[in-house]
């Protein structure tokens, strides 16, 4: 993205972090609600910011900024040591890092109904420009966070940088690529789900979850999320530049679909049931990260699938392959029955209609499970995973036609969910390696899940041998760059040696191209 006079290198932000603490606070606006307890008057347990903050969703005119008080993180009633009344919290946007050029400031009402989060949706913002942000609450004043606007629909943009990533679970290892990540230049992350894990258990490095049990109350939840957000390479990430998320499985449950329970510790669990441990998840999801209103659930729904733009360049659209699909099958023969659904008739419509209208340089899909196909069996027969979009063929031809029919220009699918890397053509037809390629699949591997993991395992072998449309693989952990130019597309995925301690070095294992105007891998540099 075109720089502005504002942005800083992004190790210089992550030094000003804690300059906040003794800065000045301008008066805020009062909130138009009803008296709460004033931020004056108000007196709480401990440091109200220990979550940290954090920024989302981009627009041209501004962004939503994100806390949640927790004076104590990981009290049992899932409440973080906050008093059941709502606390207004002051909120201040600033054009330089110490807060002498304040541009837009305001009161959000943090209440117990939602766990004290606070989403401030702020308009009134340059496009294209970085902002630093801050919040305060009585005499307390949080960590300072960077964030970034989004460029106008249209305007022309030499190039753009967001990285991506997913599976972050606390008892595999140390989330030692999020601290990597906050020192990249990025004008985005987004984050394709497992943000946590609904499990028990200690796991194998010493950090077991909170609760030690497997989540299914709002409670549970809440304590689960600040477990993770007390990870400090965690909300350094967060801090320095805006998220776009989404779910997946497990933040409600491993392999959930549309209104179906995971047949495993519950197997005969009701739908209804099911539905108000989703309700209690995606509540939790919400008042924890970075959303704006239009995603707030309402019980066991919430709007997860979105569209963003950025300039010319980049038109971002976010899915949900979670609420509107199909069971999962039994039987993997019936795979290629046309009725089936991954997005849900209303979404699928949603999304060719927006790939045709697109304007963008580069059109981007942030999917949670591969769409490629993988084989995962030397020679016959051919096995696939019924989960990821294999178990759901029909659908995916559906999608993959619908873009050629509408001749759709670089079309390119981010991934996450596999904890492994892989880079592929998206073919019309995977049994024909001489087929149409349609677009390209970046799969990114995850943060800490699974453990250290390697340069290659014996799935990774087999699966460039089966599937001749994949041209890169790595099952180490990390994250992923995306450089976007008006030429061409270069992805580098980024690696971590190890996670079960922390420390561990960042290297770049490869860097894998497109090329505008011809979909596919153009070629990979290791």
């Amino acid at each position: 993205m075109s720089q502005s006079p504002s942005t800083l290198p992004r190790r210089h932000f992550l030094a000003l972090g804690g300059i906040a603490a003794g800065a000045s606070i301008l008066a805020a606006e009062p909130a138009s609600a009803t008296s709460a307890v004033s931020n004056d008057r108000v007196t709480l347990p401990g440091y109200a910011f220990t979550l940290g903050v954090a920024s989302g969703d981009p627009a041209p005119d501004g962004v939503v900024l994100w806390t949640r008080l927790a004076p104590d993180p990981l009290a049992l009633d899932g409440l973080g040591g906050m008093p059941d009344r709502a606390v207004d919290v002051r909120w201040e946007v600033a054009e330089d890092e110490r807060f002498r050029r304040v541009v837009r400031r305001g009161v959000q009402r943090a209440t117990a109904r939602w766990g004290h989060s606070v989403h401030a949706e702020v308009h009134g913002l340059r496009p294209d420009r970085g902002y630093w942000y801050r919040f305060r609450v009585g005499d307390q004043v949080s960590p300072v966070g960077r964030t970034r606007t989004a460029p106008r629909p249209g305007t022309s943009l030499k190039s753009l940088t967001f990285a991506f990533a997913s599976c972050q679970a606390y008892t595999d290892g140390y989330f030692t690529a999020f601290e990597h990540m906050a020192r990249e230049d990025l004008d985005l992350v987004v984050h394709l789900g497992d943000y946590i894990y609904e499990g028990g258990g200690a796991g194998s490095i010493g950090r077991p979850h909170l609760p030690a049990v497997e989540t299914f109350s709002l409670t549970d939840y809440r304590i689960r999320y600040a477990q993770y957000k007390l990870d400090p390479a965690l909300r350094a990430a967060h801090a320095a530049a805006p998220w776009v998320v989404a779910p997946d499985d497990h933040d409600v449950e491993n392999n959930w679909a549309g209104d179906h329970s995971q047949p495993d510790t519950e197997p005969d669990q009701d739908p209804a049931v099911f539905r108000l441990r989703r309700a209690a998840a995606y509540q939790a999801y919400y008042e924890n990260l970075p959303l704006r209103a239009s995603s707030m659930p309402r019980g066991p729904e919430m709007q997860v699938y979105r569209r963003l733009r950025f300039g010319d360049l980049l038109q971002l659209d976010v899915l949900d392959t979670r609420r509107f699909r199909d069971q999962q099958l039994t039987d993997p023969s019936l795979r290629w029955d046309p009725n089936r659904q991954m997005l849900g008739a209303k979404q699928e419509a949603w999304l060719l209609a927006g790939l045709r209208a697109s304007t963008a340089r580069w059109n981007v899909l942030g999917n949670q499970i591969f769409a490629m196909e993988a084989d995962h069996t030397d020679g016959a027969p051919e096995t696939f995973g019924m989960d990821t979009w294999d178990g759901y063929a029909a659908a995916r031809q559906r999608l993959f036609e619908g873009v050629a029919a509408r001749r759709v220009e670089n079309f390119v699918i981010i991934t996450g969910d596999a904890h492994r890397s892989v880079a592929a053509d998206l073919k019309l037809d995977f049994a024909d390696p001489g087929s149409r390629t349609v677009g390209t699949e970046f799969l990114g591997t995850s943060i800490s899940s699974g453990g250290n993991g390697t340069d290659m395992d014996p799935l990774g072998v087999t699966w460039l041998a089966e599937n001749p449309h994949m041209r890169f693989h790595n099952s180490q952990r990390g994250y992923q760059l995306c450089h976007l130019g008006r030429g061409e597309m270069r992805t580098d995925y980024r690696v971590v040696p190890f996670v079960n301690a922390p420390g561990a070095p960042v290297a770049t294992r490869a860097s894998v191209y497109v090329q505008s105007g011809r979909p596919g891998v153009a070629h990979v540099s290791d």
